[in-house]
């Protein structure tokens, strides 16, 4: 991505600072290949919810939170069912998912869900946007409602 910025020095939005080699690079989630060292050094997992922004960590309702019960991986259930194309309601519900129904087969299930996206480039961004935007914390409560996205993927 360029360093573009506006008048007053903030960075222009993801989708005017992205190059033609930099969505390449995103569509073929080349940019993940640096999280192996990660891996290797024992910080992350191949399987588990994705890292966040530590910017994050206090707007997590206490539900939300319990994604961090477990190491943080390269591809979790929450990207094989949408990575950026889903929202962050759903990304959360799919992490506490996991967290909750852990296992050597579910690990393995997302590790050949996570290369067969990964060949068709599914899920890479959210329609007309080029990176997820940023969480901005949940309204009380919202997080026990349930959704049609809980309804086809949580009773599995």
């Amino acid at each position: 991505m360029s360093d573009l910025v506006n008048e007053s020095g903030d960075l222009l939005a993801d989708s005017e600072r992205i190059t033609s080699f930099g969505k390449l690079i995103r569509k073929t989630s080349l940019d993940e290949i640096p999280q192996l060292i990660n891996v290797l050094k024992g910080d992350m997992s191949l399987v588990g919810p994705r890292p966040l922004l530590n910017d994050y960590l206090q707007l997590y309702s206490a539900k939300q939170a319990r994604r961090h019960e477990v190491r943080p991986g390269v591809t979790g259930w929450a990207q094989v069912n949408g990575r950026n194309a889903i929202s962050w309601d759903s990304k959360f519900r799919f992490d506490v998912w996991y967290v909750d129904n852990l296992s050597f087969f579910l690990d393995l299930r997302i590790l050949f869900q996570t290369l067969g996206n990964v060949l068709l480039g599914k899920g890479v961004t959210q329609q007309g946007h080029v990176s997820m935007g940023r969480f901005e914390g949940r309204k009380k409560n919202s997080f026990q409602q349930k959704g049609a996205v809980e309804k086809m993927y949580f009773k599995q």
